[in-house]
C-alpha cells in the first residue's frame, strides 16, 4: 500500500507539467483512441516526456578543455636535444644481358632477383626499371705513346658519341702527364665531335708528353662528378698504363670502392699492336708484356667494382658493337633497394651479389624461340661501402 502511494505522487508532477504546458484558453487535444483498421497499436500509448529545448539551438556545446602539455625538464647545463635515427638504404641499378648479343633482358620481375650483402640475402623493398637520359665524362688518353693508340681512343670516341641522344649530358676530357677539359658538360654532342675532329687533326704531331698518369686522371674526373647529382657514367679510353701518378693503385682502388653514383666503363686500346708484337721474346718484350696485362687487369677491376663492362677491341669494326653493348647497359637497369641486415654505420666496405632465379628458387635458365638455352651476364656493382657514423 505505501509503494502503491509514492507511485502515485511520483506520478502526479509529471501530470501537470504536462497540462501546464498548454496555452491559456485552448482545449488541449485529445488523443486519438481509434482503432486502426488493420489492427494495431492505437493511436495513444501513454504519457511521453519530451526533452527540454535549448534556449538557442544554434549554439553549439563548448568543446573539452585539452589536457596540459606534460612539461620535461631537461638536465642543468643541458640544451634542448632531438634525436634522429637514419636507416641506412641500398640502391643497386643492375644490368642483365645477353652475353652473345649484348642486348638488355627486359620482362624481369622482382621474384627474379636475389640480392647478398657479405653473403646474406636481404629483402627487396623496392624495384622498378629504370631508362632514362645519361650524364656522361669521356675520359681519353692522349699522349705521345704512339699513333695506333691514339686513333683507338679516337675511333672509340667518336662511336660512343654516335649512340647519344638530345636530352644527353656529355664532357669530353684528354690526359697524358695532365689532365685538360676539352669540352665541358653539354647537350650537344656536335660540339663533342669536332673537339674529338680536332685532336684527330693533330694524330700525326706527338703531344708534348708520354707519360700517362690514369691514376691521378680518373680520381680528378670522379671529383668533379661528384658534384653533379644523379647516376654518372665514365667512359674511359686509354691503354690503362700508368706513368708517374702522384697516386698509387691502392689508393685510386679505395677511392673508386667508395664511389656511390658513379659507374665506369673502360676500353682499352692499342689491341692489335699487342696482339702482333707479344711474346717477341727477350726482356723488354716480356716487360712491356706484363705492363700491358697488369694495365689490363686495373681497367678490369675499375669497370667490375662500380657495376660497369670492360672491353679490348683489336679492330676498328669491334667498336660499334661494344657501345652498342655500352649503350644498352647505361640506358636499361633494374633498380632494387633494400634496407640491410647489418645497419651499422661503420665505414666498412660489404660485398654484393646479384642472382637470377626461377619461380621456384632455382638459378634462371633463359631459352630463345628454338629452345636453345641463352647465356646472359649480370651487370652490377661488386660492393659498396657503408657510411661512417660521426661520433
Amino acid at each position: 500500500m505505501l509503494m502503491l502511494s509514492v507511485a502515485t505522487l511520483l506520478s502526479v508532477p509529471v501530470y501537470c507539467a504536462q497540462n501546464q504546458t498548454q496555452p491559456a484558453g485552448q482545449q488541449p487535444k485529445q488523443p486519438d483512441q481509434s482503432t486502426p483498421d488493420a489492427g494495431g497499436p492505437s493511436g495513444d500509448n501513454g504519457v511521453i516526456a519530451l526533452p527540454k529545448k535549448k534556449d538557442n539551438p544554434d549554439e553549439e556545446p563548448p568543446a573539452p578543455a585539452a589536457p596540459p602539455e606534460p612539461k620535461i625538464k631537461n638536465p642543468e647545463g643541458m640544451g634542448n636535444v632531438s634525436l634522429r635515427v637514419d636507416v641506412p638504404e641500398v640502391t643497386v641499378d643492375v644490368g642483365v644481358l645477353l652475353e652473345k648479343t649484348g642486348q638488355f633482358v627486359p620482362g624481369l620481375k622482382p621474384d627474379n632477383f636475389r640480392v647478398y650483402e657479405d653473403g646474406v640475402e636481404q629483402k627487396i623493398e623496392g624495384f622498378k626499371r629504370v631508362e632514362a637520359p645519361i650524364t656522361a665524362l669521356l675520359l681519353c688518353e692522349y699522349a705521345a705513346r704512339g699513333w695506333v693508340f691514339r686513333m683507338d681512343m679516337l675511333n672509340a670516341a667518336w662511336a660512343f658519341t654516335e649512340q647519344l641522344r638530345p636530352q644527353d649530358y656529355v664532357a669530353l676530357m684528354t690526359f697524358d702527364m695532365k689532365s685538360h677539359i676539352e669540352v665541358d658538360f653539354t647537350q650537344d654532342k656536335n660540339q663533342i665531335q669536332q673537339a674529338i675532329n680536332s685532336l684527330g687533326m693533330s694524330v700525326f704531331m706527338p703531344a708534348a708528353f708520354s707519360e700517362t698518369n690514369v691514376f691521378d686522371a680518373l680520381y680528378e674526373s670522379m671529383d668533379r662528378l661528384d658534384r653533379i647529382e644523379g647516376r654518372k657514367y665514365i667512359i674511359l679510353i686509354a691503354s690503362g698504363i700508368d706513368s708517374m701518378s702522384k697516386l698509387t693503385f691502392d689508393k685510386i682502388l679505395k677511392r673508386v670502392k667508395e664511389s656511390q653514383n658513379i659507374t665506369i666503363y673502360a676500353i682499352s686500346t692499342g689491341g692489335l699492336l699487342r696482339e702482333m708484337t707479344e711474346g717477341q721474346g727477350g726482356m723488354m718484350s716480356s716487360i712491356r708484356d706484363m705492363d700491358y696485362l697488369q694495365a689490363d687487369n686495373e681497367m678490369r677491376t675499375f669497370a667490375q667494382l662500380t657495376g660497369g663492362m670492360w672491353f679490348e677491341p683489336k679492330f676498328t669494326g669491334e667498336l660499334p658493337d661494344m657501345v652498342k653493348t655500352i649503350n644498352e647497359n647505361i640506358r636499361a637497369k633494374y633498380q632494387l633497394v633494400y634496407r640491410p641486415t647489418n645497419p651499422k654505420q661503420d665505414g666498412t666496405y660489404r660485398k654484393l651479389r646479384v642472382v637470377l632465379v626461377d619461380s621456384e628458387g632455382q638459378p634462371l635458365r633463359m631459352q630463345d624461340q628454338k629452345h636453345k638455352p641463352l647465356k646472359y651476364d649480370i651487370i652490377a656493382r661488386d660492393g659498396y661501402r657503408a657510411r661512417q657514423e660521426v661520433e
